[in-house]
């Protein structure tokens, strides 16, 4: 899970530094994917790491604002507030899932 969690995100750095192209992967609203992306990241670092979850979820959203820096720095991308909000939102939206499976499982 360790080794799932840190190849996505270093997908989603990568992807975030990229040139926009129209043949990229794309839920076709950019919040939606910041979303996507981050609830995803958020799923998998729960999982990989569930003894650590306030430092994991910190840790991700620290690494969502670093990408927006990163991405001021570029000619063809642009820091967005809104940006880091919806990968905020994506936290959020990964961990109530991840409790969710664990609520589960937890009865089963």
């Amino acid at each position: 899970m360790r080794v799932l969690f840190a190849a996505t995100a270093v997908a989603v750095m990568v992807l975030s530094l990229l040139p926009l192209e129209a043949d990229a992967p794309s839920l076709g609203w950019d919040k939606a994917n910041h979303l996507a992306a981050f609830a995803l990241l958020a799923l998998l670092g729960c999982r990989a790491f569930p003894a650590n979850l306030i430092l994991v979820l910190s840790g991700l959203l620290a690494y969502g604002g670093l990408i927006e820096i990163l991405q001021a720095f570029t000619e063809y991308r642009s820091a967005e507030w809104g940006d880091l909000l919806a990968d905020a939102l994506g936290l959020v939206l990964g961990w109530l899932v991840t409790r969710s499976i664990g609520a589960f499982r937890g009865k089963a």
